[in-house]
Parts: structure tokens; sequence; C-alpha cells
């Protein structure tokens, strides 16, 4: 039997641990912050030789409490192999009975259980006739009594060989559904930025459409240059990679400085940025649907324009962000326009902090009956890893 514990799965290296919080606490199965059982072939040989070792240790010190003498190290020495040996193969049938269907399991190892313990308790009976008391064959009760010590033994030893491996096939199994929900979340997060540059480029190829169709080539050349350096930065980022808030202003202004080329005075566009939130992270273009629904519900409506302000400021361990925009008045129905504009806007930011940040978040929107339209979003202040 080469591998012990570890032939039930072939060891495997871990991947790379998702961010989480690092675990707190004693954890009984993990040594210097390594897993014990990470290399499970290891971990057998040690339990197996420190479980027999320390029935060896008892044995000799049980024999030299009742004077027994070095005779019975000798015989403690011959049971200690005799057990090691046994249930090394015992192992070897276990690792194919667990891979069964249960009753197959439980039969299988009932059997092996008596099997090796009537060859223990032979080897046990030969070793005290020949070291412990010459002559001596013990019959009736007396075997019995030393053939069901044995069987408790090993099946104390199965018990623990089971609870084991049962043990590690269950850390495995929440280890696979831990990467997949891992997967699963970061593809849902690159579909939500994904659904974002399709929605913007129809715009705004809409717009430059419309300039050259007017004959306006200089100006459809300059918004198809910038769009060129939005998208680029759109293609540098992952989906689901985190920016700052000072490469998302920027960001913004870009994309501000396309829709500008549209609209030119009747958009009014104002920042107030925390200097202290530059480095807080936050998901790549979040932001920018919020724009987009300020501008088709507040700017395009009017013949005057709008004005929208974007503010982000830190509060202690939180990073507020607000965008407000002067539109034309808004009730319940201009909320749920807003919210339904495209398929992507509001809700889609809405998905895109829940799998962020889950429960850590708040998103919420005001409209005033007098005029304007409010985006409250709140998350926790994270910086970069490296300047941390």
């Amino acid at each position: 039997m080469a591998d012990g514990i570890a032939s039930i799965a072939a060891p495997e290296a871990r991947p790379a641990p998702t961010p989480a919080p690092a675990p707190t606490g004693w954890n009984p199965f993990r040594l210097h912050g390594r897993p014990f059982f990470e290399d499970k072939n290891r971990a057998f040989w040690t339990l197996q030789t420190l479980g027999w070792g320390g029935y060896f240790v008892l044995g000799t010190l049980s024999g030299f409490a009742n004077d027994f003498g070095w005779s019975y190290v000798i015989h403690t020495s011959l049971l200690t192999a005799t057990g090691y040996s046994i249930t090394l193969l015992m192992a070897a049938a276990y690792r194919r009975l667990i891979q069964m269907r249960e009753i197959f399991t439980w039969v299988g190892s009932i059997l092996i259980v008596i099997g090796a313990a009537a060859i223990f308790s032979a080897i046990e009976t030969w070793s005290v006739a020949t070291f412990i008391q010459p002559g001596m064959r013990p019959e009736g009760v007396r075997f019995l009594g030393a053939i069901l010590l044995t069987v408790s033994l090993l099946l104390a030893w199965s018990a623990l060989y089971y609870s084991i491996n049962f043990y590690i096939l269950l850390e495995e199994q929440s280890d696979r559904l831990l990467r997949l929900e891992a997967q699963a979340s970061n593809a849902q997060l690159a579909m939500l930025r994904y659904q974002l540059n399709p929605h913007f480029l129809f715009n705004t190829l809409n717009s430059i459409s419309t300039l050259v169709l007017l004959k306006k080539t200089e100006r459809a050349n300059a918004m198809l240059s910038r769009l060129s350096s939005f998208l680029r930065y759109t293609l540098v980022n992952e989906p689901t990679a985190m920016v700052t808030i000072a490469q998302e202003v920027e960001t913004l202004k870009l994309y501000l400085e396309i829709e500008k080329m549209r609209f030119e005075d009747r958009l009014r566009a104002h920042f107030s940025v925390d200097p202290s939130c530059s480095r807080a992270l936050l998901p790549s273009l979040l932001l920018q649907p919020l724009i987009e629904n300020a501008i088709k519900y507040a700017v395009t409506p009017q013949e005057e324009g709008a004005d929208i302000t974007i503010e982000i400021r830190r509060q202690t361990d939180r990073v507020i962000v607000n965008v407000v925009d002067t539109g034309p008045g808004a009730d319940a129905q201009y909320t749920v326009r807003a919210e339904q504009s495209t398929g992507v806007g509001l809700a889609n930011i809405r998905d895109r902090l829940a799998q962020a940040y889950g429960d850590n978040q708040r998103f919420e929107t005001q409209s005033d009956a007098t005029g304007g339209f409010r985006v409250f979003i709140e998350i926790p202040y994270q910086i970069e890893i490296e300047e941390r």
C-alpha cells in the first residue's frame, strides 16, 4: 500500500485562494499555516506511525508496570509490527470499498475487521505463549477476550480511517463548490460589464452617423477619436477588474467629452471628488451608466439641457457616491423608466454591486417632484493591495 489515504484522490495543487477573510482561531488540521491533509500521503504515514508508535509505548509501559520484564518488550514489538502491517493491508482494501455502494462498504469492512482480528489474535496468542507464559494455551473465554480486544482496536482504527477520508472528501467538495461559486460570480460580473459596451457603442455610432449625414466631418472624426480612446480603456481592463476612483473619473470625463460633442452647452458636468478617495477601488465602469441615464432623461428632454453632478467622498471606512441631475422633474413613472431605460442601466449597477460586495453596499434612487434625480451608492473603502 503505497499511498494510503492519498489513494482516494490523486494529490492535486490547491488553487490560489479567492479573496476572503483570513481564517481565525485554532485549526487542529493545520500545521504552520498549511492544511495537515494537503499532502494526504504524508498525513496517512504520519498518523499511522504515531498511532502504532503510541501503542508500542503504552504496551511497553504496561509490561514494566506489571513486572513482565524485557520479554514483554519483544512481545509488544511483535504486536506493533503485526498491527502496523495488518492495518496497511486494511487501508489498501478500504480505499476500494469506500468508492462502492454503502452496503458493500459496510459488509466488506466488517468482514475485513473480523478476519484481521482473528489473524492479530492468533499472533498475539502465540507471542504470549512464547515470550510471556511459555506453554500457555488460551482457550474459550480467554481466547474470545483477546479477539474482542483486538476487534475493538481495529474497529477504532477503521472508524478513524473512514472519518478522516470522509472529512477530506467533504473538504474537496467544499473547495470545488467555492471555486465554482467564484467562477459563476466572475462570469456574472463579466456578463454585466459586457452589456455596457455594445449599448454605449450603439448610441455613439448613431451620433457619429448623424454628424456624417449633416456633413460635420470634423466633429465626427473627433468623436471617433474619443470613442477609440474610451474603447481602448474598456479593452485594457478586465470585465471583473477593480479600478481606482481616479481612473473611473478620468474615464467618465472621456465619456462626457464624447457626449458633449452631441449636446454642447446643454450638457454641464460637475465633479466633486474627495482626494482621499482617489485610490479607493470600485468595479470598472460602474458609474458610466448613471451618467448615461442622466443624459437620456435629464439633458435630452430639455431644450436648456441639465447639470449633472458627480460627488464622491469618504466617510470613515465607506465611500459615498452621489450622481445628481437637474432633470425635468420626476414621478413614479420616471423612476420606473430610469430603472428600465435600456435593460442595462440602473438594474445593471444594482446587480454588479451585489456581485462585488454582497450585502456590504447600498444602492438607492431618489426623485424629487420639483425636479432632479439622485442616485446614491455606498461601498466599502478599499485601496490597491500594493499600496496597503
